[in-house]
């Protein structure tokens, strides 16, 4: 459940990003709304999986899984140019996210029940 949150925040940080660009310095009110409503929800999503994910590894496929997803969107819609190389290196970063999704992990000490004062 926590990798399922996290790629859901992931997401949520791809429509804030995406909301940001479009709201021309907060200036528009839709998209205005839709950052701040999803920059809420990325975060609270996000805040929620550290509990339970490593923070370095859940910041990492947040951040990358988010970005890659924008940038992705951009290039859909015509935003953004499409090459042959951002696509590979795009497939780098989702390829990277499956791979610390795969790297065995302690889980952190709040979930193992460890007295972090000892």
């Amino acid at each position: 459940m926590p990798w399922l949150i996290l790629l859901l925040s992931a997401v949520a940080e791809a429509v804030w990003a995406t909301a940001l660009g479009e709201s021309e310095g907060f200036s528009v009110l839709g998209p205005t709304i839709v950052f701040f409503v999803f920059l809420a929800i990325s975060m609270a999503g996000l805040g929620w999986a550290v509990r339970r994910i490593p923070l370095g590894t859940a910041y990492a496929v947040w951040v990358g899984l988010g970005a890659a997803l924008t940038v992705s969107y951009a290039m859909a819609t015509g935003g953004e140019s499409v090459s042959a190389l951002k696509v590979v290196f795009l497939l780098g970063i989702v390829g990277a996210v499956i791979g610390l999704k795969l790297v065995p992990h302690d889980a952190p000490a709040v979930e193992r029940d460890v007295d972090v004062r000892d």
